[in-house]
């Protein structure tokens, strides 16, 4: 990867932060596409954008080798008409956007991955879909929304012809890190307040994956230049919200934790102005490209993720 130059658009939030500092110990020219750019030394150069219009920006895509883009509003916030609206086009005007400046380059980027998500498959407490998994809502998840924006956000990527600049679409699951932002540490606070017991039913499934390994996976789409359309980014091990809630209060070595029934994560949904469907939704995600491709995972298991995470 090295001397490569990688663009990161939206790339000032949790995952952009972890890329940044994963491309620059390689000793990439690492260019982040931002809304509020800083004058930074050392780390990289951000440029200005606005995420639905053509700009000065459109000159570091040309003759860049890999543009990868974060962008879009959080999930995490109630779903009213207007944050509907704000998740929906920032994910799709920053994809459109994105394919206009693609085309137009001279020398375009090699490849394209643009964030996308592993909500896209239906609701499941059966076996793990991998990218041939059946898409779609279901009323009992109460993700009709997030599986539209899902969809539209990968026909945004589809709908540009880039002939020259392979695209993949980044089913991403849930990233442990260190973040602020990042879900690991909340869930060890919770867990040390008494409150890391199971959610809901404790049935459903969630799908992870460790952020050293989220780093390798994109390298090494990048580097297998055979690989095109959607991959799952998810560690090939998905366990219950029973299960992870275990987990964490053993990391933290919490005695108890009470649960939460569904109508109760309704009540606190409302006071933190989010969602239920981030936490009943059912995500039984497995990464079947990536290990048919030869990628192995150095932390193929939540546990040893969080105890890794823990240091």
């Amino acid at each position: 990867m090295n001397a490569r130059r990688i663009i990161l658009a939206g790339g000032s939030g949790f995952l952009g932060h972890v890329l940044r500092n994963h491309f620059l110990k390689q000793g990439c020219d690492v260019v982040v596409l931002t809304r509020s750019p800083r004058q930074i030394n050392g780390n990289g150069r951000e440029c200005f954008w606005d995420g639905r219009t053509i700009g000065e920006w459109t000159r570091e895509l040309d003759g860049a080798d890999v543009l990868i883009n974060l962008a879009g509003r959080s999930v995490d916030c109630r779903y009213t008409a207007r944050n509907r609206r704000l998740m929906l086009d920032s994910r799709v005007d920053s994809t459109r956007v994105l394919g206009e400046a693609v085309a137009r380059c001279v020398n375009p980027p090699k490849v394209w991955l643009n964030s996308s998500t592993a909500t896209i498959y239906k609701h499941n407490f059966g076996a793990a879909w991998d990218e041939s998994g059946e898409i779609g809502a279901t009323p009992e998840a109460k993700d009709e929304f997030s599986v539209q924006i899902a969809k539209a956000w990968e026909q945004a990527l589809d709908a540009t012809p880039t002939p020259r600049t392979r695209k993949v679409a980044l089913r991403m699951a849930m990233v442990f890190g260190h973040g602020r932002n990042s879900v690991f540490p909340m869930l060890c606070r919770l867990a040390r307040c008494g409150l890391g017991g199971h959610m809901g039913s404790g049935r459903q499934y969630v799908s992870w994956i460790h952020e050293a390994d989220l780093c390798r996976a994109i390298d090494w789409i990048v580097e297998h230049e055979d690989i095109s359309g959607p991959v799952n980014l998810s560690a090939p091990n998905p366990v219950t919200n029973r299960e992870m809630m275990a987990s964490v209060r053993e990391l933290c070595h919490a005695p108890f934790g009470l649960p939460a029934a569904e109508w109760m994560l309704e009540v606190g949904a409302l006071f933190l102005r989010t969602e239920t469907e981030l936490i009943i939704k059912s995500r039984r995600v497995v990464p079947g490209r990536l290990l048919s491709s030869g990628f192995q995972f150095q932390f193929p298991h939540l546990r040893e993720t969080m105890t890794n995470l823990r240091g």
